[in-house]
């Protein structure tokens, strides 16, 4: 679409009588190839494409969408949207959409050679990934798994002159590897993405996680007790995604569900502790310029050397708290990626951990007795108010001794509290990389060591 065609829906919606309007287009390039008992199971392609359309009329706010970009499919998507926001009502705490700022392009975000890419070299890169995964040892017995590559170019546009677009990439490549040997299974996983295909390495997908479950094999039982918890990458954005993110959202924090409620720019954790959303890395996943309302993106202190800093807020949640939005409104669907589809709805774009001085070798030789782990999954917040949560080691767990790895153990299921392993950090080791789980957001970590946890065989 257009500008000319943007102004026109605006203009329309004027017309009609709002107060503000916003139109949000996506185009979405999509193909995903998934993969199960160590072969290719689909390649399938989405050209996904469509406006939502926001408009606001005495504080009341409606939203509705298109797939027909046709001037009369718009003009009646708007009509519906206005419909809506009669029928919700007002939100008395509405200030305004956002006024037009200056966005400063975060480079290396898109790769022609992604964009171009078609199902022939996506299946290409999927089967290298699953060939190393398979040909790592005898004892692979399984493999699955998927590939996404897709482009989402954005435009946005309001009444009050914002007006954004931007175009990026990304693949995500994650596989699952199953090992056996005379009568023991272990697992391993393996996840890789970047923004660039010259920074995608699908073999490195399937050695990583064929390792891990080699590795995993022979795996035993340990005792209940107090553990050094040792979580590589992997297993951290679990707890940052599960866990910490709706400790600080602004909408869990209004609903006084928040485990920080109460201490912003007060000490929550260990002073050698910093966590950033940062949506501004050159050549990251979620590096993006501006959020789903066009507001210009930065890097975010949420604790920095300890202390509690910000929340993150979009527009509708920042003017509850007469606060401003922090450029962390986000619009997700069933795709990867941005969405038309949704309401914005204020979420990290890249949690980022600082990084230590030690290595990871060092972190774990400074380990009495301890519990690595590569994986973990089942991770909930049972009382997200206290930071009470629960989770069960899966991949890649290895008991440590006396700063030595002995063997790999069974699953343990873990109960603790968030603000607790915060106070109890351990150590944090210097080997970053960027992760997502299922579901979960993006996170830039290195390992990082929580004292006294407690964990029980399950």
């Amino acid at each position: 679409m257009s500008k000319t065609e943007f102004n026109k829906i605006l203009e329309y919606a004027q017309r009609l009588g709002t107060d503000e309007a916003e139109v949000y287009f996506l185009d979405k390039q999509l193909i995903t190839v998934r993969m199960t008992g160590g072969q290719i199971l689909e390649s399938k392609g989405v050209h996904d494409i469509g406006v939502g359309i926001r408009v606001f009329k005495d504080k009341s706010i409606g939203m509705a969408i298109a797939n027909n970009l046709t001037r009369e499919s718009l003009e009646t998507t708007t009509k519906n949207a206005l419909m809506i926001a009669k029928i919700r009502g007002p939100a008395k705490h509405w200030k305004s959409l956002p006024k037009p700022k200056k966005v400063k392009p975060v480079p290396n975000i898109f790769d022609r050679k992604v964009a171009d890419m078609d199902s022939e070299e996506t299946v290409n890169l999927a089967t290298r990934m699953l060939d190393e995964a398979k040909g790592f040892s005898r004892k692979i017995v399984d493999v699955s798994g998927s590939l996404n590559v897709f482009t989402d170019s954005v435009q946005i546009m309001n009444t009050h002159g914002v007006d954004v677009s931007q175009t990026s990439t990304s693949i995500l490549g994650s596989i699952t590897t199953e090992a056996e040997k005379e009568g023991s299974r272990s697992s391993g996983v393996g996840f890789q993405g970047s923004c660039s295909l010259k920074g995608f390495n699908p073999e490195g997908v399937g050695k990583e996680s064929a390792d891990m479950a080699v590795h995993s094999l022979d795996a035993q039982k340990i005792e209940a007790g107090d553990y050094s918890l040792i979580l590589e990458p992997f297993a951290l954005a679990e707890v940052t995604s599960y866990v910490f993110a709706g400790a600080v959202i602004s909408k869990m924090y209004q609903d006084k569900v928040s485990c920080f409620q109460g201490k912003l720019n007060q000490v929550v954790s260990d002073k050698s502790l910093s966590i950033y959303d940062d949506p501004t890395m050159d050549g990251y996943l979620g590096a993006t310029s501006f959020d789903d309302e066009g507001v210009p993106t930065s890097r975010l202190p949420l604790i920095e050397k300890g202390v509690f800093k910000n929340l993150l807020y979009d527009t509708f949640y920042a003017s509850k708290d007469n606060e401003a939005s922090t450029g962390n409104a986000r619009r997700t669907g069933n795709l990867p990626g941005r969405s038309y589809t949704g309401m914005p709805f204020p979420e990290p774009h890249n949690f980022v951990v600082n990084k230590g001085m030690q290595s990871k070798d060092e972190l774990i030789e400074d380990t009495k007795r301890g519990i690595l782990v590569g994986r973990i999954w089942y991770t909930y917040a049972l009382q997200p108010e206290r930071g009470d949560f629960s989770t069960t080691t899966r991949s890649g767990a290895f008991l440590v001794q006396n700063g030595e790895i002995k063997k790999p153990i069974l699953p343990m299921r873990i109960y603790d509290n968030l603000p607790r392993c915060l106070t109890n950090l351990g150590g944090i080791a210097n080997d970053v990389k960027q992760v997502t789980p299922w579901f979960g957001y993006y996170l830039t970590a290195p390992t990082v060591r929580f004292d006294g946890v407690k964990a029980t065989p399950v």
